[in-house]
């Protein structure tokens, strides 16, 4: 009988740190973050193609840490049409980027 208190105080100290960390998460959400809630940050890019009458822009980019996104190549759609106007292909640009209606949107684009 002796050695089986001592068993099951053994088991207890050592079941004891998994119970209490368990029971320190329980009230925390453990889920990832869709996008992070980091400021926009100027993202490197070059200008791969312009579409003016569509309003989009190609960009070979760098991460965009503000939403989330690895380094690519994709078409995003730009808040003022009217700048593309001012930009050409192969241009090297500096991007700020945010989400409009769920989408990843152009914000502010300037020439490096």
């Amino acid at each position: 009988m002796k050695h089986l208190k001592t068993l099951a105080a053994a088991l207890a100290m050592i079941a004891a740190p998994e119970i209490f960390a368990a029971g320190s998460m329980d009230g925390m959400d453990m889920k990832a973050p869709v996008a992070s809630q980091q400021a926009a940050r100027p993202v490197p890019a070059e200008i791969k193609k312009i579409d003016a009458q569509a309003g989009k822009v190609s960009l070979k980019h760098g991460p965009i840490e503000n939403l989330g996104m690895p380094g690519m190549t994709m078409a995003f759609p730009v808040k003022d049409r009217t700048s593309l106007s001012k930009f050409k292909e192969g241009d090297t640009v500096s991007v700020i980027f945010d989400k409009v209606d769920g989408a990843p949107t152009v914000m502010v684009m300037q020439r490096k």
